[in-house]
C-alpha cells in the first residue's frame, strides 16, 4: 500500500517546523488543480496521518504549498515586508504510487531545499 510523507525542519532555528500550514494539490493533464486536503505539521515537523494512502494515492502530479511565511512570522521572526519566501510550491511527479514517498522540506526565512525522500 502507497502514501505520501512530508517532514518541514526550521533549518535557521534547527527545529522541526511545528504548527506550519499546507496545502495538497492534485494537477489534471491541463493544468487544473484540485485542492485535496489542508493540514498543519505536528511538534515534530510531520503531520499526524499520510498525505494520501491507499487507493487515494496514484500516479499523476501533485503540488503541495508550504505556507512558510506565515509560520515564520508566528514564531516572531522579523521578515521583510512582503517576505523573501512566502508560499513554497513544491509540484512532482509521482509514476509508482505503490511505495512510501517522502517530501521533505529544509526551510529559513531566505531559502529551501527538498529532496525524494522514501
Amino acid at each position: 500500500m502507497g502514501r505520501l510523507t512530508t517532514h518541514v525542519l526550521d533549518t535557521s532555528n534547527g527545529l522541526p517546523a511545528a504548527n506550519l500550514s499546507l496545502a495538497l494539490w492534485e494537477i489534471d493533464r491541463d493544468g487544473e488543480r484540485r485542492l485535496l486536503l489542508e493540514t498543519r505539521t505536528n511538534a515534530d515537523g510531520r503531520v499526524d496521518a499520510p498525505l494520501l494512502e491507499g487507493a487515494a494515492f496514484r500516479a499523476g502530479v501533485y503540488e503541495i504549498v508550504f505556507r512558510v511565511g506565515a509560520y515564520f512570522w508566528g514564531r516572531g521572526i522579523d521578515l521583510p515586508d512582503p517576505a523573501f519566501l512566502d508560499e513554497i510550491p513544491l509540484r512532482f511527479g509521482v509514476g509508482d504510487a505503490s511505495g512510501h514517498l517522502h517530501v521533505p522540506l529544509l526551510v529559513s526565512p531566505y531559502g529551501y531545499a527538498t529532496y525524494r525522500g522514501s
